[in-house]
């Protein structure tokens, strides 16, 4: 993995209480250095308005290494989330979707379903990303597209799922709070 530090490591304040968001950039120009990556801080902004930390962002070319990534960020750190930009289009080497699957253990359809009905309000090529959503052991694993614009669209979307969903993916049933907004 490219541009990454100590897998562990975070100067997080809260790393021992808060939930921690693992991005992993996947972009051939980003990872090669012709462009900088722009989608981590939109996922780092809004995590934190829901009281979740992002680490610093795995950055790695589109492809194959998308398989291995998730699979060393699951087995040494064990993040809450790992959510994944870029490589959910239809180019060759737009290939996230094929190496998430196999990790999941269930897939959640509908977070995805949710997050391409709210970005084609915003625009209709949102409907060709093909990012999966899903649980791996105790980690939810959601593939958005690579713009920031469309990333933001999806943490928006997120946001008011995560808390709930990691919830239940740690087996906290607090179903008198279902539903109801604060």
């Amino acid at each position: 993995m490219t541009d990454s530090p100590e897998l562990g490591k975070t100067d997080y304040p809260d790393a021992e209480t808060a939930r921690m968001i693992a991005p992993v950039i996947v972009s051939t120009r980003a990872a090669s250095g012709v462009t900088e990556d722009r989608s981590a801080p939109v996922i780092a902004e809004l995590a934190k308005t829901i009281g979740f930390f992002t680490r610093p962002p795995v950055i790695i070319p589109d492809g194959e290494g998308v398989l291995a990534a998730i699979s060393e960020l699951l087995v040494q750190i064990e993040p809450a989330v790992i959510i994944t930009s870029g490589g959910t289009g239809l180019t060759p080497d737009d290939l996230t979707p094929e190496f998430t699957k196999p990790l999941l253990d269930k897939e959640i359809p509908g977070i995805m379903e949710a997050v391409r009905a709210y970005g084609t309000t915003k625009n209709p090529l949102a409907s060709l990303s093909r990012g999966v959503a899903g649980v791996a052991g105790k980690t939810v694993i959601v593939n958005l597209p690579g713009s920031p614009k469309a990333v933001r669209e999806g943490m928006e979307v997120l946001v008011k799922l995560l808390p709930h969903l990691c919830d239940q993916v740690s087996d906290i049933r607090d179903h008198e709070s279902w539903g109801n907004e604060a």
